[in-house]
């Protein structure tokens, strides 16, 4: 549990990432109450520094090595020390503070995850592929460190909220929402001849261009099946999914006498961001109050498994088990960063992430390691998989 009357010690593990800043923001609101001694970040210095000064940091570390001078240098007249590369950042999220916010992106995030949850008394998860990729692993690390962990994706942050611990066995469902991207409405062919421009053009969130594009295709949604799969501890058929393109009920818990309870707010990152930096009070942000009224009509309707396959495809992955979750996810980034660079289509994405898996070995997870190894592995056939649809495109 957080102490009381004295600052709160905070780690924020990519700090310079968006919501690393909007952390930093909500700190820098209420310093009193706050004492940072750990900021990291992947190779943004100018940033990473910048945030350590305004801050008072007391240790600032880059992962990329070569990164350390420039670092060192905009540090020098600081009291914030300086370190770099991937061991200093997994001793930097050793480090025993009340409050880790695990804000570092894909599988790099793994690692440096564990550490914090080994050490810290609270996480504020905002990895997603810790868990899709390391549930069973993560989970037996939680309940031996008994380190707290709170969610910061919006729609799971929102099912913590209305989730009734204590009447665990009289819920019926919990309901995911998406607001459906920029595609929502659209036709098949519309994706088909998609850009990379059209499917980060976000129509409510304003994202990095990963999650966006996990976003058009609701392979955002697939991993957050997944990863409420564990994180809950429910099971995969009581997960429903639901289009919701307002985005302002972010999540539901329908319980057995009929009741539905839902989260409501402006898709701001502050809202789930200050609920678990104030954990277990609630503490203010600055964030637009939301005014339904002006807002008028909220829409619900089921998504179409013709134009996002990925959701099927989510469930088909859990159901796999062992490794297939992170292979899901490895596959996913690879096939998203190649429709960036405009090597394959947009309705590809989903395809190579399919193929990945049926030509895959599906082995168990026992450590990070395992995941680390499946990763690496995952991305070596994706890219096969890759070349390969290329090459029969053109044949």
């Amino acid at each position: 549990m957080p102490r009381k009357n004295t600052p709160r010690r905070l780690t924020i593990l990519g700090s310079t990432g968006s919501v690393g800043k909007n952390t930093v923001k909500l700190i820098q609101n209420d310093p009193d109450n706050y004492k940072v001694e750990v900021l990291t970040a992947n190779t943004n210095v100018e940033l990473l520094a910048q945030q350590a000064n305004e801050t008072g940091a007391s240790l600032a570390v880059v992962a990329d090595e070569t990164k350390y001078a420039a670092l060192k240098s905009s540090l020098k007249n600081s009291k914030t020390e300086a370190a770099a590369g991937f061991s200093a950042l997994l001793d930097a999220a050793s480090a025993p503070v009340d409050w880790v916010m695990a804000a570092i992106v894909g599988a790099a995030g793994l690692k440096p995850t564990m550490s914090a949850i080994r050490n810290s008394s609270v996480v504020a998860l905002a990895n997603k592929e810790c868990l899709v990729c390391a549930g069973e692993v993560m989970l037996t690390e939680i309940d031996k460190s008994k380190s707290k962990v709170l969610p910061v994706d919006s729609e799971h942050n929102a099912i913590f909220q209305v989730f009734e611990h204590e009447q665990r066995n009289k819920i019926e469902k919990i309901i995911l929402t998406a607001s459906g991207g920029p595609f929502w409405g659209k036709s098949l062919q519309d994706m088909k001849n998609a850009t990379p421009e059209e499917a980060v053009n976000h129509p409510n969130w304003n994202m990095g261009p990963k999650i966006s594009i996990d976003s058009a295709t609701m392979m955002n949604k697939g991993l957050e099946l997944i990863e409420a799969y564990y994180l809950f501890s429910i099971e995969e058929a009581k997960i429903d999914v639901l289009i919701h393109p307002e985005s302002i009920v972010h999540s539901m818990v329908s319980y057995c006498d009929g009741t539905i309870l839902a989260q409501l707010g402006t898709p701001d990152m502050q809202i789930p961001i200050s609920y678990t930096l104030g954990w277990p009070n609630r503490i203010q942000n600055s964030t637009k109050r939301l005014d339904l009224s002006s807002i008028g009509t909220l829409r619900f309707e089921k998504p179409d498994d013709a134009l996002f396959p990925a959701l099927k495809l989510a469930r088909h992955a859990l159901s796999l088990g062992g490794g297939a979750p992170a292979i899901f996810n490895a596959a996913n980034e690879v096939a998203v960063e190649a429709f960036l660079q405009k090597q394959i289509k947009f309705l590809d994405i989903v395809k190579v992430v399919e193929c990945t898996l049926e030509n895959s070995s599906i082995n168990e997870v026992c450590s990070i390691d395992d995941v680390i190894a499946i990763d690496e592995e995952t991305r070596r056939i994706s890219r096969e998989q890759i070349m390969l649809l290329n090459l029969t495109r053109n044949l």
